[in-house]
């Protein structure tokens, strides 16, 4: 086993290493607050699951904007810098919301930490597409889910479990963990862009860079892949929301509870992704992405039909077998449509996946929620992740052929010991 582990290390450059400690750090921190944010807000202000998604769906909407600037600026001026800041002002905005008082004061602050907290998202994942050879980054994404998914084993568990004592300690320790974290890539990590450090006679303006935003959009398959990821994520995205509130509300199972499940996932996650991650590896890139879908679509139904704890938590392990197809071939297709010097923009973009979801996504079913059967929600995402199997099907049909959209094989030859600099 530690021949392996070593064999798998030694595969890698020595900077994906120190991405991935930090990332694990950064990662503690974060599934310590995120995944009960909703109850945070519902519990403490005395508000129904709609107010909860409006809040959550405004921080959404203004990290897009936040997240579309940071895409330019890291194409512009480098990785690492907007990283530390993001870092940075992630800490001082995880106080802000800790502290505040009263639900009125949560809507401006929402505004300033969704534009600011999320301008190094694309910085993030650009610089991992810089350090990472091509051949590599399918299963260098696996690695990473996998070091995440220890953090969210730990991170869950404990934040269930502060949760139930004190919100306020969760945002504090997050605030401290983003500081720690600042502190480790300001030391030891270089800049990775790959230009950013060459002076050019015609570089071009901030304005040019953002007007290359242009050359994204007119990516018709780009734009297309994009969309269908909305689709399965829109669903997805309620685990971490609204299904933490429906399951306390609907089914009495509180956030220790909830937690326990999303720590059992986590070990799923530790235990089976780089597995599967080296077998899908050699299989058509969509094609698997509507299998993920699909595997969705069955979890998600499971969650309107089941009551129990038990079978709660099979319907997660479902969901989960989904996360483990979806989310490192969705990465590697993103990173394969990108340009060299257009990595941020395209990693901007295909960030609204993630963004236009989560700022309609959870308001919509708080609304379900309180007003209409809550099961619903459920029925209502298995089928949306049927229509974006099928989405990605079609994708498939199209340019699954395609050399460029295959997951690429494995070239030791490719694999280097380290990144130029």
């Amino acid at each position: 086993m530690i021949a392996n582990l070593k064999k798998i290390y030694n595969e890698f450059p020595r900077l994906f290493w120190i991405v991935v400690g930090t990332r694990f750090v950064d990662a503690l921190g974060s599934t310590l607050l995120f995944p009960f944010f909703a109850l945070y807000i519902t519990q403490k202000f005395s508000v129904g699951m709609t107010q909860a998604g409006v809040l959550l769906g405004m921080s959404s909407l203004f990290g897009l904007v936040g997240s579309m600037a940071g895409g330019a600026l890291a194409d512009k001026f480098g990785r690492r810098r907007l990283i530390l800041f993001g870092l940075v002002f992630s800490a001082i905005s995880s106080l802000s919301l800790g502290l505040a008082n009263d639900i009125r004061a949560l809507y401006p602050l929402i505004i300033v930490v969704g534009l600011l907290s999320h301008v190094a998202v694309p910085a993030h994942e650009a610089m991992l597409v810089d350090i990472l050879p091509e051949a590599k980054r399918q299963e260098g994404y696996g690695i990473l889910r996998v070091v995440f998914n220890y953090a969210w084993i730990f991170g869950t568990a404990l934040g269930g479990f502060i949760a139930a004592r004190s919100f306020l300690a969760l945002f504090v320790i997050d605030s401290v963990i983003s500081c720690i974290v600042a502190v480790l890539i300001f030391r030891l990590l270089p800049e990775t862009h790959p230009k950013v450090e060459e002076k050019r006679e015609n570089e071009e303006s901030l304005w040019q860079t953002v007007l290359g935003y242009r050359v994204v959009l007119k990516d018709f398959s780009f734009v297309a892949f994009t969309f269908v990821g909305m689709l399965a994520l829109i669903v997805y995205q309620q685990q971490y929301s609204t299904l933490a509130v429906y399951m306390r509300n609907v089914h009495g199972i509180d956030s220790q509870g909830f937690g326990v499940i999303l720590s059992i996932t986590g070990l799923e996650v530790v235990l089976f992704q780089f597995f599967i991650s080296r077998i899908i590896r050699r299989r058509p890139a969509f094609l698997m992405m509507a299998v993920s879908a699909f595997i969705f679509a069955i979890g998600f139904f499971m969650y309107g039909i089941v009551s129990n704890f038990m079978m709660f938590t099979v319907a997660a392990v479902i969901v989960c077998l989904g996360e483990m197809f979806f989310f490192p071939t969705s990465s590697v297709l993103a990173a394969s449509f990108a340009p060299e010097d257009m990595r941020g923009r395209y990693m901007a973009v295909s960030g609204l996946v993630w963004s236009i979801p989560a700022t309609v996504g959870p308001a919509a079913a708080g609304y379900i929620i309180d007003n209409y059967n809550p099961n619903w929600v459920w029925y209502i995402g298995g089928f949306i992740c049927l229509i974006s199997a099928i989405g990605y099907y079609a994708i498939h049909l199209r340019l699954g052929e395609q050399k460029r959209f295959a997951p690429p094989p494995l070239v030791k030859e490719e694999i280097t010991s380290e990144v130029p600099l």
